[in-house]
């Protein structure tokens, strides 16, 4: 099966859930778009690697390079494998001159490591197809926010916060996805994408 590269897009604050982030994952020279959330660690591991700051102490993912270099194993790349039930599953493939071993992982956990390690970051035709955004033209660059700790503001689209998705007609949430791509909503658009898919597998059944 081809793997297809992801680069990091972007992560943005959320309004929806408290201390979570979404981690933007983009095709390499290509159009789509990966949302996916993650947790307040996880998105402050990520985003003080991407700076190139230097904590005062170790974050787990720093510890988890240390013992890995002491030990010569090297992460050769990270794989998002599967998506199921809205729920991202990674791997991250390690070698140690000897032998490789896929170990399963957070893929919050797993990009934090692949950009500790200068490890690629791939994910398969069908994942992408599954779970992807495109988007037509990128407006603008999109920039790394440092996550910090943040409360709901009540600032949720309104068309999601006075209206629940699941009463939303298919053709309409269709409309509201490309509005949130559009706004480069990515954390919204995640979870219309997310209520889409649902109901996609719900009539395959």
């Amino acid at each position: 099966m081809e793997k297809i590269e992801l680069r990091i897009l972007g992560i943005s604050s959320t309004h929806s859930q408290t201390f979570a982030y979404a981690l933007v994952l983009a095709e390499k020279g290509g159009p789509r778009r990966l949302p996916i959330v993650i947790g307040n660690f996880e998105a402050q591991s990520i985003a003080i690697e991407l700076e190139k700051m230097k904590p005062s102490r170790p974050l787990t993912h720093d510890l988890f390079k240390s013992l890995s270099e002491v030990f010569n194993i090297k992460v050769k790349e990270v794989i998002i494998h599967k998506f199921e039930e809205g729920v991202f599953h990674a791997s991250v493939i390690c070698f140690d001159g000897v032998k490789e071993e896929a170990i399963d992982s957070r893929t919050s956990d797993a990009v934090a490591l692949a950009i500790r390690f200068d490890a690629p970051i791939y994910t398969y035709e069908s994942i992408l197809n599954e779970a992807g955004i495109t988007i037509e033209q990128e407006k603008s660059k999109s920039k790394v926010t440092k996550p910090t700790d943040t409360k709901k503001t009540g600032t949720q689209d309104k068309d999601v916060q006075e209206q629940s998705l699941k009463d939303l007609s298919l053709k309409e949430l269709q409309k509201l996805l490309k509005k949130a791509v559009e706004e480069e909503a990515y954390e919204r658009a995640s979870l219309i994408r997310d209520e889409i898919q649902y109901r996609k597998d719900k009539k395959k059944k």
